[in-house]
């Protein structure tokens, strides 16, 4: 059972955590991808942007979170979640508009959001500094919650962190509420509409700038979500995209381009694989070591690979599912 309960506390609760967070990060690109066919690189930027916001707010209101009962930077959340919201509009309006006016291929547009990315990131960091910090401010600290169970000999417990619960409980409602919006909303199926086809949506009389704006605020809000309640679970990093950007985007692909529930499964895919690749599987196998023969050693670690090359993993997923499977697991659109 101590076998057991390690591999829920570095399995499951781990590999939920990364998923949840690939998944919030990879609906944003598969949705700028299906409304405006090109994809984001500067989404990572966005979720450091996101984080960044909260730093700073958190910096300059400490200790309001007392008030509610919550840690500061889950207060301030809301706040950042509409700076970088005016951030994806306003950054599609000056850069990503007049290349579409102007009718330049979808690579024109990725080509101009990897000069995005190097503006922000140099933003990021001029502002932000290089160093890591953290965004429990003012005597406030991380709660970690230890779930003893109930089975005789269980000496360790399951262990789960409150930004680990409000990650859980976020994932949820934005789920919930994307798939209400984009079903139930009449701005949401306009939102499909478009994805499906943009020319007959815009003869049939469908606003397809305000389209794009709502998709930019959309995606702009679930980026701040995921990059902050990331930072709050390790730290916040100003080089956090870089560690983001092939995991959402592998996400995004794996699931099927173009499909936001194909993003919300690819993202649990990619996370659970990083997971499973570093988990020690030697701890699993202890107590069956002496059924094994004399000759066969039980080596200390045994993962698939190291804990630094865990960037690895979506890279090796992105590779055979483009080889296998190009459409993704929901056949989102391929262009």
């Amino acid at each position: 059972m101590n076998e057991l309960v390690f591999f829920i506390n570095n399995v499951v609760i781990a590999g939920s955590v990364t998923g949840s967070i690939y998944a919030i990060g990879a609906i944003g690109v598969t949705l700028i991808f299906s409304i405006m066919r090109f994809a984001h690189f500067a989404h990572a930027d966005m979720m450091t942007f996101g984080a960044f916001m909260v730093l700073l707010l958190t910096a300059a209101f400490p200790g309001v979170g007392a008030i509610v009962g919550l840690p500061t930077p889950v207060v301030m959340l809301p706040a950042a979640m509409v700076l970088t919201a005016l951030l994806a509009v306003g950054i599609d309006k000056a850069f990503y508009k007049p290349l579409r006016a102007h009718g330049v291929k979808p690579i024109v547009l990725v080509i101009g959001s990897l000069g995005v990315t190097l503006m922000l990131q140099g933003l990021i960091r001029l502002f932000a500094g290089t160093s890591g910090q953290s965004l429990y401010m003012a005597g406030e600290r991380k709660e970690i919650y230890r779930l003893a169970l109930p089975f005789e000999g269980v000496r360790a417990p399951i262990v789960i962190t409150e930004p680990q619960i409000i990650l859980f409980v976020l994932t949820i409602a934005c789920v919930v509420g994307l798939h209400l919006f984009l079903n139930r909303s009449r701005l949401g199926k306009a939102m499909r509409a478009m994805s499906d086809n943009p020319d007959l949506a815009r003869a049939s009389g469908i606003n397809t700038n305000a389209i794009v704006a709502v998709t930019w605020v959309i995606a702009g809000g679930l980026a701040a979500i995921a990059g902050t309640l990331l930072s709050l679970d390790v730290t916040f990093k100003p080089d956090l995209s870089f560690f983001l950007l092939l995991p959402i985007f592998a996400a995004a692909i794996v699931g099927g381009v173009g499909h936001p529930w194909g993003a919300i499964a690819g993202g649990f895919v990619v996370g659970f694989a990083e997971t499973l690749a570093v988990f020690n599987w030697a701890v699993l196998l202890r107590p069956i070591a002496h059924h094994f023969p004399e000759w066969l050693e039980l080596p200390r670690n045994l993962a698939f690979v190291g804990t630094e090359y865990k960037i690895v993993v979506p890279f090796f997923i992105l590779v055979a599912i483009l080889v296998w499977r190009p459409t993704g697991i929901f056949k989102g659109k391929v262009i």
